[in-house]
């Protein structure tokens, strides 16, 4: 498989506007959702409804700037995730998870699988794997940090790797 169509089939959207021809993912609008709980421990300041953005930076053949994913991800009071990528058709996995842990005052690690499918929906590239280092602000109504994605091919092989800023804003009731 051609490098630049591994790429355009990395899941829930990664890399795929670029490898289109695009400069950044679909316009997402923030939803209105209401929050079932409020945390009042370190640890729960990470857990809600966030729109996130993730934009390439440092990488070799992707100019720094550009958009990979833009969409929702949920982080669960029981240390799990999800997120819906707005980058991505729903035929070929839009949705993906993880788990996360609080590594120290603020500061989460996410580690994130997704099962990549080709843009027809219909021959399984393999996994890829984002990992997220992110620090959520004073009002814990933001966060930003980084992200890397590895995406392998069913083998085990690494087929491509890119790495950037990762930034959201919560999701609120209002």
């Amino acid at each position: 498989m051609r490098r630049a169509a591994v790429t355009a089939a990395l899941p829930c959207g990664f890399l795929k506007a670029y490898f289109q021809g695009q400069r950044s993912a679909p316009a997402v609008k923030p939803a209105s959702l209401q929050l079932l709980s409020n945390h009042d421990s370190n640890s729960a300041s990470i857990v809600g409804l966030w729109n996130f953005r993730f934009v390439a930076e440092g990488n070799s053949g992707i100019p720094d700037g550009t958009m990979i994913d833009a969409g929702y991800a949920a982080w669960h009071s029981d240390g799990t995730e999800i997120t819906n990528s707005g980058a991505h058709a729903p035929m070929t996995g839009n949705f993906c998870m993880g788990v996360w842990k609080q590594t120290k005052r603020s500061t989460f690690q996410l580690n994130h699988f997704a099962l990549a499918w080709d843009p027809t929906g219909t021959f399984f590239v393999g996994p890829a794997n984002l990992r997220t280092e992110v620090v959520v602000a004073r009002d814990r109504q933001s966060y930003s940090g980084t992200f890397k994605i590895d995406q392998y091919d069913t083998n085990g092989n690494l087929l491509a790797h890119v790495a950037g800023n990762v930034s959201a804003q919560r999701v609120t009731a209002d």
